[in-house]
């Protein structure tokens, strides 16, 4: 079965990584050998398997955080550096649709060709994908935005980990500051879509307020499992599905296992634990309409981070049987693991 998955850090662990991707999971985590990093060794992301899990549609990130400090090993210290860095995983994008592994999507009808290109050639088909930029700090001013739109950029999440020049974001009560408010018209007058993941509580509540576009949570899972920031509280689920927005069910287990201590922690949670994330957002919709999937794989961890039986992306099989079991039709199991985000994107971009 065909399988969009909403967020992809791809080109950051190309190019921050220094990962090849056209490796295969084998050859990826033999390179690594005798590192220590967290991540390293555990690789679940390459182009094969992402062939084989079914993933032939998805949405790939520039990704890139502004850092006070300059030893930082995430971040860059200034906002020009935050936008060099993201250009370099855009160039990353159009290197790989040169070879033809990857091909973008910008327009409907670029969506609709995709998905009937997969049809017909899954195993051959390249990997279609939009274009997200997760946390805005590579977006020098709000007016900037539409240098990043040219550039193919289709879906925006303002924040990520702490605050930013934007406002807050995970683990902080702050809100957006100004220069977001004016970057939320910007981008609905583009008709971008609106990743409220990683915002804080506050942040999101102000996101929901000023922006009348489209909005989506491309890796975000619910508090009821993990109860920190980083889940939305069934409150902030039913704001999105209010606005028939879509929630990615995602893969980390530190969104899916309590008291989760990186580093430190093992898996006990099982993809099923996925699943249920997947249902709770069903049971409080009333319908299938807003779920989906964005695992976040390989976003800064490996399979030390993910379910017990989740070893590659390749597992996301899995997802269909086990929603099957729970009840679920099949036209609701293939809007869940590709419809919804498919009909979301297909209402969002241009002609």
């Amino acid at each position: 079965m065909l399988i969009f998955d909403a967020h992809l850090d791809l080109a950051y662990n190309a190019v921050d990584w220094n990962r090849n991707l056209e490796w295969s999971i084998a050859e990826l985590r033999a390179a690594e050998a005798g590192m220590t990093a967290l991540g390293r060794q555990t690789a679940t992301v390459t182009f094969d398997e992402l062939r084989t899990a079914g993933v032939g549609l998805c949405v790939a990130t520039v990704c890139t955080r502004q850092e006070p400090k300059v030893d930082h090993a995430f971040g860059r210290i200034t906002k020009e550096s935050c936008y060099a860095a993201a250009m370099a995983h855009r160039e990353y994008y159009r290197a790989q649709e040169r070879r033809g592994w990857m091909r973008i999507v910008t327009t409907k009808s670029q969506l609709r060709e995709a998905q009937s290109d997969y049809a017909a050639n899954p195993g051959t088909a390249p990997l279609s994908f939009l274009l997200s930029m997760e946390c805005a700090d590579a977006i020098l001013d709000p007016e900037h935005v539409h240098d990043w739109y040219a550039q193919g950029v289709r879906a925006i999440g303002l924040t990520h980990y702490g605050v930013n020049r934007y406002g807050g974001g995970t683990n902080t009560d702050v809100g957006l500051f100004p220069d977001a408010l004016q970057l939320l018209k910007e981008m609905e007058q583009l008709g971008m879509v609106l990743d409220l993941t990683h915002l804080s509580d506050p942040a999101f509540e102000q996101a929901i307020a000023n922006f009348g576009g489209r909005v989506v949570a491309s890796h975000q899972n619910a508090r009821k499992w993990a109860n920190w920031q980083r889940q939305f509280s069934d409150d902030q689920i039913r704001e999105v599905i209010a606005r028939d927005g879509v929630i990615g069910a995602a893969c980390d287990a530190i969104m899916l296992q309590e008291g989760w201590v990186r580093g430190v922690s093992k898996p006990e949670v099982t993809i099923d634990r996925v699943v249920d994330n997947i249902d709770h957002v069903c049971q409080l919709a009333g319908h299938c309409r807003c779920a989906g999937i964005g695992t976040d794989l390989d976003g800064g961890y490996g399979y030390e981070q993910t379910p017990a039986d989740l070893n590659t992306i390749a597992d996301l099989r899995r997802i269909p049987e086990l929603l099957e079991r729970r009840g679920y039709s099949a036209v609701d199991i293939a809007d869940i693991m590709h419809g919804n985000w498919i009909r979301l994107y297909l209402a969002a971009l241009p002609e």
